[in-house]
């Protein structure tokens, strides 16, 4: 039986929510708009009268998706050019989802996205909808096919790999924000000595240029070996213009709900750093440089003002 306008209207009412939904699960915004995509396929070919409760139809159904794209994106990662980072999204998108909680913040940040690669595709199914979502043991067992303790203990078992390696404190906004701001200035003072000093000992940088920018396939370690490194990427050079075809805009925004530096040529995102800002200093750097994942956050940047740039870098 083909739906009714008033069908669609409820699947669009609860679009944004499933665009969350699976953002988190896949970390990436296209791959999230395909699979709720296919849930509204399915939702079309349904028998629309002999589902009771739509919400949860449908949460199942899209986390089942997301769940077998995570088992193939696994092997497709594997042969993957280099470092695979999650896709950026700037401050106010809506595929964000709910930000209310602490915990609902966290399940958004890069950081946290990215560790959630460690996560088998069912760790993250169980910590994405019970920390973010807010479901039920209950709820999450009917969805996933499984019983509430076993929800249970896979969501301990996901806290406790994820909370490996991030025992540190984060700072408010406007302190990070602070930080991001010295880290600038200190980045293009060519010398090394003002970057290792806002650096924790133990400083992390990865790039992602997916095979199509150059990015170093193993991550940087350590305080002087990253600053070094952002030092020299921070170098004016004409090979870096001709390569990302100019001088780009260097900005300070919000993405994934926490500082990050972006470079902007003639209003096209060509790079999104994310920087983990905690109390010891800036404990990671994470750099999209992936121009197939920088499409969205491009959209995005041309709907706002962002006012004048920090600088132009190169």
């Amino acid at each position: 039986m083909p739906l009714t306008m008033k069908d669609v209207d409820r699947f669009e009412a609860a679009r944004p929510r499933l665009e969350a939904i699976a953002y988190r699960l896949l970390g990436s915004a296209s791959d999230a708009e395909d699979a709720v995509q296919e849930t509204f396929l399915r939702w079309q070919a349904a028998d629309v009268e002999r589902i009771e409760v739509l919400e949860a139809w449908l949460t199942k159904v899209l986390t089942n998706l997301c769940l077998n794209q995570l088992t193939s994106a696994r092997a497709r990662r594997e042969t993957y050019a280099g470092q695979w980072l999650p896709e950026p999204l700037l401050d106010g998108d809506p595929m964000l989802g709910p930000a209310d909680t602490a915990e609902q913040r966290e399940s958004v940040s890069y950081a946290v996205l990215t560790l959630m690669e460690r996560l088998s595709p069912n760790e993250r199914a169980v910590y994405v909808l019970r920390e973010a979502f807010d479901h039920s043991h209950r709820e999450i067992a009917e969805i996933l096919d499984l019983t509430e303790a076993a929800s249970q203990q896979i969501l301990h078992r996901a806290k406790k790999r994820l909370a490996h390696g991030r025992a540190r404190t984060e700072v408010d906004e406007a302190a990070a924000r602070r930080v991001v701001e010295e880290f600038l200035a200190a980045a293009t003072s060519g010398k090394t000595e003002p970057l290792v000093r806002l650096l924790t000992a133990d400083a992390l940088a990865v790039g992602d240029g997916g095979g199509k920018v150059p990015a170093r396939v193993k991550p940087f370690e350590g305080a002087l070996a990253v600053a070094k490194f952002l030092r020299g990427l921070f170098r004016p050079a004409r090979s870096k213009r001709a390569l990302v075809g100019g001088s780009p805009e260097v900005h300070v925004a919000t993405v994934n709900g926490g500082p990050a530096v972006v470079a902007v040529v003639e209003g096209r995102v060509v790079g999104i750093m994310c920087l983990e800002v905690t109390r010891e200093g800036i404990a990671a750097f994470r750099n999209q440089a992936n121009p197939d994942k920088l499409r969205r956050a491009t959209r995005a940047w041309a709907a706002t003002d962002h006012g004048e740039p920090l600088f132009h870098v190169f």
